[in-house]
């Protein structure tokens, strides 16, 4: 099955006690269930950083944050829906006040997801049996909040 590329742009929300608003998503045709960070794929002619302001909009409800710089780059394969995809991530850092995160701006087919919110901190990602995306989430997770933003993204893999 040939890959169809898709772009994709996220965003590390941190509050100021260092934890991260991840959305945990559950694909209820293959039982598959994993947390990931708030974002979604890049429409034509919309950047990367516009993107991401949207998307987190749509899956949290902040619309009023600063968003700070690209920090990681992924490229992963996945199937979704009996289709083949091919996505390269721009993942953002953000840093926000605690905020109770909301629903209300999910599509259809995400709220058919079952989404869940819920703040981590690096030490309880690398403690859980979840699925995190990226899947080293925790340790880079960790890493970041004692180097700092970077000044380029790194390419963190899957």
């Amino acid at each position: 099955m040939s890959s169809v590329p898709r772009l994709a742009a996220r965003v590390l929300l941190l509050d100021p006690a260092d934890r991260v608003l991840l959305l945990r998503f559950e694909d209820r045709q293959t039982d598959y269930a994993w947390w990931t960070t708030p974002g979604g794929g890049i429409r034509p002619g919309e950047s990367p950083e516009a993107a991401a302001r949207r998307e987190v909009a749509e899956e949290t409800g902040l619309s009023e944050f600063a968003l700070g710089p690209c920090v990681w780059l992924r490229e992963f394969e996945f199937t979704w829906r009996g289709r083949r995809y091919r996505q390269r991530e721009h993942i953002f850092g953000a840093r926000v006040a605690v905020f109770e995160p909301s629903r209300a701006g999910f599509e259809a087919q995400e709220l058919d997801l079952l989404p869940e919110h819920r703040w981590w901190t690096a030490a309880e990602i690398e403690r859980s049996r979840e699925r995190f995306g990226p899947r080293r989430l925790g340790a880079m997770l960790r890493e970041l909040l004692v180097t700092g933003f970077p000044t380029e993204p790194i390419e963190i893999g899957v």
